[in-house]
């Protein structure tokens, strides 16, 4: 059980990081219109660092703030902010090729609505749709199947708005000082008793990841310099890539499946994390085209954050070297 207070960062209430305040904007779906695009993108340039992190949850985070008060005034203003209480716990990551956003907006309007999900732990996460149904969501949304903790109980529901909303109250009122599901004892068995099943065959949750291509490039290590991809929507995926128009331009970016960079992934290590054992994205790059048949995540302490959900080779730090993973 856990013993300390969840402190995932928001995008207003800052992690106060080793190279200035860490903002974390949820971007629920990972879809942003051309103009919240450019938002985020001068934020980060005239506010912050000058660049963009992709994380495995869709999400974007801008380093080197002085605090969050100005970037809270722009997001609010572009509609990336709807709610300064629920704002840590607008999880919701989509599969990024489906036209599923309206739902996603319908949900995200329905957790910020309810008062009693505000103290939610910043780790609470919400999944839709087949793709991303692996990615160890609390819960989860398949057409009319309700996952709990990744996993199908056969629970199936008409509204699933109203039920992934009724499952975030059980799950408020059972976890203690859970961060997850997953975590709390009966806590699958207790939401699946309040639903009911049905004996429809259960599905398996997968991960899909997309393809690196001039429409879905892939950002390295996923750190997007913010002077890029100006005036363009975009969709956010939960393997630090995108989804952009036909013809962008996407110089810089990964695009070719067989890239080396494809697949290899980092936590930001020194020296922008104080306690990041190594500088984990110089050792990645070093380390770039040694064959490898997982997706590779580099880890600058035990940690390990940023970790891709799935079968993946950890490069972990421990101060004398790195210790590998599988």
């Amino acid at each position: 059980m856990r013993t300390h207070p969840d402190a995932c960062p928001g995008a207003v209430e800052l992690h106060a990081a080793a190279d200035g305040g860490l903002a974390r904007i949820r971007v629920p779906g990972g879809t942003l219109s051309a103009a919240q695009w450019d938002v985020v993108r001068t934020a980060a340039v005239e506010l912050g660092s000058g660049s963009l992190e992709l994380t495995s949850r869709a999400n974007l985070q801008i380093r080197g703030l002085p605090d969050g008060v100005e970037l809270g005034a722009r997001l609010r203003s572009a509609g990336l902010l709807p709610s300064g209480t629920h704002e840590r716990i607008r999880n919701i990551i989509a599969a990024p090729l489906e036209d599923n956003q309206p739902l996603v907006d319908a949900l995200d309007t329905a957790l910020c609505a309810d008062p009693s999900l505000a103290s939610l732990p910043g780790r609470f996460l919400v999944t839709v749709g087949a793709s991303v149904s692996g990615l160890g969501g609390d819960f989860g949304l398949v057409d009319d199947v309700l996952l709990l903790a990744g996993t199908d109980t056969g629970v199936r529901v008409q509204d699933p708005v109203d039920a992934v909303v009724t499952a975030a109250r059980l799950f408020q009122e059972l976890r203690g000082s859970a961060w997850r599901l997953s975590e709390v004892d009966d806590g699958v068995r207790k939401i699946t008793e309040h639903f009911g099943t049905t004996d429809a065959p259960r599905i398996t949750p997968a991960v899909t990841p997309v393809a690196p291509s001039p429409a879905t490039p892939g950002v390295p290590l996923g750190r997007l310099d913010a002077q890029l991809l100006p005036g363009i929507p975009v969709r956010l995926t939960p393997w630090r890539s995108l989804i952009v128009p036909a013809g962008t331009d996407t110089s810089g970016l990964i695009t070719d499946p067989a890239s080396p960079w494809h697949g290899v992934s980092a936590c930001t290590g020194r020296p922008g994390c104080a306690k990041s054992l190594s500088d984990v994205r110089a050792d990645a790059r070093a380390w770039l085209g040694t064959p490898h048949s997982l997706p590779v995540h580099w880890s600058g302490c035990s940690r390990r954050c940023g970790r891709p959900a799935g079968d993946v080779i950890e490069f972990v730090a421990t101060g004398d070297g790195y210790e590998e993973l599988r």
